[in-house]
């Protein structure tokens, strides 16, 4: 069998890097470009640029990766599935909840892979530390906190920080406590003069009973990307900026100053930063979603997923503009 032939829709800033990624995973030969309005980094190479997704079809893919703007992606997605070619799109995977299931529908009619790049889920810090809660490790988790803010990103025009940031912690929430969200309480405002929200704040309840806290946004001068899960033996800390994770243990040694004791509600004990194995996180993803269509593992972020974390998206902008919290609808 062959190398499987890969189509690339869209070649901006991300799109730029899926294409050097493709490149150079094991199996897979990027075969075609197309962006409507051309290659400003340059990446086609020897590759023509074409200029629709109708075109990238007809060069004959067995899979696509589409990095189009999110207004675009359920025109682009259900060509691409109406053509039986498996799909990585980037997050969140539609502009609105009806145009995401749309969307997943679409690709389960047709038996395809269809995936949506949260590529939080595979940092090797969070992957580390997805492994070390199914472990054990943690005991109990009580709550699951994100801290994700910076600068604002030029390329971002179409949706607001709760969409395109804040759905990267809502994914990797649910995915960490291995259960959906069942209620949210946000707040949000603008304050950089564009049409959408560029700061979020956020508090959720798990199906599951784990608490969850979420602070988003745009308007920050530093870039920060915090994870910080505790449960009943500590807390771990994961950068995922740094692909660092470290574990906080609670101690068993008690605290001697009186009036510090009194105010915790653990001892201090050991703090670990652990040595983990730091592969690039778009190159795991991709190594996925080549694996998905081989039919050799499944643990790409599937669009019924990538679709649950958008609803939970929307339920925060329905919470902000209404100051009441709002029950996620049970699958």
């Amino acid at each position: 069998m062959g190398n499987l032939r890969v189509g690339l829709i869209g070649l901006g800033m991300m799109g730029r890097h899926h294409a050097r990624v493709i490149r150079e995973v094991e199996g897979v030969d990027l075969v075609a470009v197309a962006d409507a309005f051309g290659d400003p980094h340059g990446v086609a190479k020897e590759l023509p640029v074409l200029h629709s997704v109708e075109e990238l079809i007809a060069a004959g893919i067995d899979m696509a990766v589409a990095a189009v703007p999110t207004g675009m992606h359920e025109e682009v997605g259900l060509a691409l599935a109406a053509a039986g070619i498996h799909t990585l799109v980037e997050k969140p995977i539609a502009a609105s909840a009806p145009a995401g299931q749309r969307l997943v529908d679409a690709f389960v009619a047709k038996g395809l892979v269809g995936a949506v790049g949260h590529i939080e889920r595979f940092n090797p810090a969070l992957q580390s530390l997805r492994q070390r809660i199914a472990n054990g490790e943690l005991g109990e988790v009580y709550q699951i906190a994100t801290r994700r803010q910076g600068p604002f990103p030029a390329r971002i025009a179409d949706v607001g920080v709760v969409k395109d940031l804040g759905t990267h912690d809502i994914d990797l929430t649910a995915w960490l406590a291995q259960s959906r969200f069942a209620s949210i309480f946000a707040q949000t405002t603008t304050r950089s003069g564009r049409p959408h929200e560029d700061m979020v704040v956020a508090s959720g309840k798990l199906e599951n009973g784990i608490i969850t806290n979420h602070l988003v946004n745009w308007l920050s001068p530093m870039k920060e990307r915090l994870t910080i899960v505790t449960g009943e033996k500590g807390a771990f800390v994961a950068d995922t900026v740094t692909a660092d994770l470290t574990f906080f243990e609670n101690g068993t040694v008690a605290t001697e100053w009186e009036s510090v004791a009194a105010f915790r509600g653990v001892s201090e004990g050991n703090v670990t930063r652990l040595a983990i194995a730091k592969p690039e996180p778009l190159r795991t993803e991709h190594e996925a979603f080549r694996d998905a269509v081989l039919g050799l593992r499944t643990d790409v972020v599937t669009m019924a997923e990538g679709q649950d974390t958008l609803v939970v998206a929307e339920a925060v902008l329905e919470s902000s503009r209404t100051g009441q919290n709002v029950r996620i609808a049970a699958l």
